[in-house]
């Protein structure tokens, strides 16, 4: 497979196992709009890619993904410019991590929040260094969580405990992650290449076909789920990121203050 059309992701080859590296690390990852459509593609290479049978998912630098990429945010709003096109591609990011039927693991090797949270929790199994933070603030930016935020955190800590941290965008360390059944494991930094490539070699030494396909059957419902949330979140949040509280929270950003929401209403 021949993925040098990708300039922000990547790729490099450990036997059958193939690491995906975001790589934006001046700005820690965050997804600007380029890389976001390369997100909604490379997934479905990937399953066509006949050298590989396990995915790592994983950051350049000292984070896994910092989100959104809020300058290029405040450009767009300045300019008056929003893509609904977008959003079309936000869901394929959603379903072609879903339909993906090669194990895919989250090497999160640096902090996780919004968007790059909602990348590492889609994937099967997810490792966070821990020193490692993650999160999905979307409020804080004045926008609803609609990348898929809202389908997986309640499907792994439940509604009420999923609520709580989508409604204020709060930020949860590794250790705590792994013990609420957020993510799989919580390892030392110097300890995270041998937990995730030890995982994968052994996927990657199993019955391919059983493997990929219970993956496929385990997340029938997670699909179906997906499917009937992702339009009404994608359009909620494209209806925020037009109002005046996104562009109070990127105003606030960029000059490195706390948005204040209350002037809105």
């Amino acid at each position: 497979m021949d993925y040098s059309r990708y300039r922000h992701i990547a790729t490099a080859y450990r036997g059958r196992v193939l690491t995906l590296t975001l790589n934006r690390p001046e700005v820690l990852n965050a997804i600007n709009d380029d890389l976001h459509e390369e997100l909604g593609s490379i997934f479905y290479d990937v399953q066509k890619d006949p050298d590989c049978d396990v995915v790592v998912l994983t950051g350049a630098g000292r984070a896994f993904c910092a989100g959104g990429d809020l300058q290029e945010m405040k450009k767009n709003l300045d300019a008056g410019r929003g893509d609904y096109m977008s959003h079309v591609t936000a869901k394929r990011i959603i379903f072609s991590m879903l339909d993906l039927e090669k194990p895919l693991i989250a090497r999160v090797n640096g902090h996780c929040m919004g968007l790059g949270a909602t990348l590492a929790l889609f994937c099967d199994l997810i490792y966070m260094a821990n020193t490692a933070k993650i999160g999905d603030p979307h409020v804080c930016a004045g926008v609803v969580a609609g990348d898929g935020g809202a389908v997986i955190w309640p499907q792994l800590i439940g509604y009420a405990r999923a609520k709580e941290y989508l409604f204020t965008g709060d930020h949860i360390k590794a250790d705590d992650a792994a013990k609420m059944g957020l993510i799989n494991h919580a390892v030392a930094p110097e300890a995270l290449d041998e937990a995730v490539y030890g995982m994968a070699g052994r996927i990657a030494n199993g019955a391919r076909d059983s493997i990929r396909w219970t993956k496929v059957v385990t997340n029938m419902g997670l699909k179906q789920l997906a499917h009937a949330i992702m339009d009404p979140s994608v359009a909620y949040e494209w209806q925020t990121f037009r109002g005046a509280d996104h562009k109070t929270a990127v105003d606030a950003f960029v000059k490195g203050e706390k948005p204040d929401f209350t002037r809105n209403r």
